[in-house]
């Protein structure tokens, strides 16, 4: 479904709500714990850096939603179980760019000749994955947040389980807490 919206909405983030995925302020009651985590680093202290023919590969771990888009369309260049585990001269600069654009999170990016490519542009928008994170484009607008250096806003996964350990991103967190999206409805 999709809702046009003009106004600010509150959406659930501590995963307790029984109107997800808008807050109810079940957060007041359950004991959330809504610190921050991801302002707290700079994003040089998190980034890895990964040079190909013609294409340098950013990796930010801290940003990872784990979704699986890189690992699963381009075992090439991006390599579950091996260290390091991103190969930047694994595959094509175009076939290499095509899926890094694809990732939700934020982060993966590229650089081209150095210059580095992490915006995408449209409409801000903002997604719901199945029993997983909110994931947004186009730029949707954070309140409160100080992002560290280099982090994009313009695509980015944000917890709503409430078990993220870089709040207000989604660390993945989801999984391990078997989070439920009906859960309290």
């Amino acid at each position: 479904d999709v809702i046009a919206t003009t106004g600010v909405y509150f959406m659930c983030r501590c995963g307790g709500s029984s109107n997800k995925p808008f807050c109810d302020g079940t957060h007041e009651k359950n004991n959330f714990n809504g610190q921050e985590f991801a302002s707290k680093n700079k994003a040089s202290d998190r980034r890895d850096t990964y040079v190909g023919n013609g294409v340098t590969i950013y990796d930010d771990r801290s940003r990872c939603a784990h979704a699986g888009n890189c690992a699963d369309n381009l075992a090439s260049v991006f390599k579950m179980g091996s260290e390091p585990w991103i190969d930047a001269k694994g595959a094509s600069i175009e076939e290499i760019t095509n899926l890094i654009r694809t990732c939700p999170s934020g982060a993966l990016s590229y650089s081209i000749d150095g210059v580095e490519q992490t915006e995408r542009g449209g409409d801000p928008q903002i997604g719901i994955a199945p029993n997983g994170p909110y994931v947004c484009t186009g730029g949707v607008k954070l309140e409160g947040v100080e992002l560290p250096e280099g982090a994009t806003l313009d695509h980015m996964a944000l917890c709503r389980c409430g078990a993220s350990t870089n709040k207000p991103f989604c660390s993945g967190a989801h999984w391990d807490v078997q989070f439920d999206e009906q859960a309290g409805e």
